[in-house]
């Protein structure tokens, strides 16, 4: 999605009323489960299946772009940045603080504030996400698989599997901004949040 655009706007609009929702939900009393209910139909557009369950605090960005399955459960502390679409099937289970990002840059320093990037994350049903564990963008997690807590979920994880890691691969390398750009270009660029109209 190119910034600077109706559709980036549209979508910075969103993520200010997600925010003031979440901030409303994340002060609830724990016990307070119809309004918690209520907030959280209004920040994914509409009513969560009677079976899924979060715990405040959670924070979410867009909520437009989230499905739940039956039975799910989604511990305190998480954090959904679901532009590009986050499903979760029946019986998963999201342990404490994980986060699932669909959205990000362009990893190019000349790009990065001309885009936004998005890929679905797809979590299939009976999957467990241990605590503190990240979902990254464009990730299917198979049915029945186990993340294990703290893991970086970078590409697909096969039905039935536990996968765990904490650690970093180098990808590749990056064009330097000096080339074809200057340190005092980069640092005109605007911020990456959106100035709403």
């Amino acid at each position: 999605m190119p910034t600077s655009t109706p559709a980036s706007r549209a979508f910075a609009e969103r993520v200010q009323v997600v925010m003031e929702l979440t901030s409303r939900l994340n002060v609830l009393p724990h016990n307070d489960v119809d309004t918690r209910n209520a907030l959280l139909g209004e920040i994914f557009g509409r009513p969560l299946p009677a079976s899924v369950a979060i715990y405040p605090p959670f924070f979410c960005d867009y909520g437009l772009g989230a499905t739940f399955g039956e039975r799910v459960f989604i511990n305190q502390g998480c954090h959904f940045l679901d532009l590009g679409g986050i499903t979760l099937g029946d019986r998963v289970l999201v342990g404490p603080n994980v986060t699932l990002t669909t959205g990000g840059h362009p990893v190019e320093v000349t790009e990065r504030f001309d885009f936004l990037t998005h890929a679905p994350i797809v979590v299939e049903d009976d999957v467990w996400i241990g605590a503190s564990a990240t979902i990254a963008p464009g990730v299917t997690i198979g049915r029945g698989s186990v993340v294990g807590a703290g893991t970086v979920v970078a590409k697909d994880v096969p039905a039935m599997t536990v996968v765990t890691s904490a650690g970093h691969v180098v990808r590749r390398s990056l064009r330097s901004p000096t080339q074809g750009i200057d340190d005092a270009a980069i640092r005109a660029r605007r911020p990456i949040e959106e100035k709403t109209p």
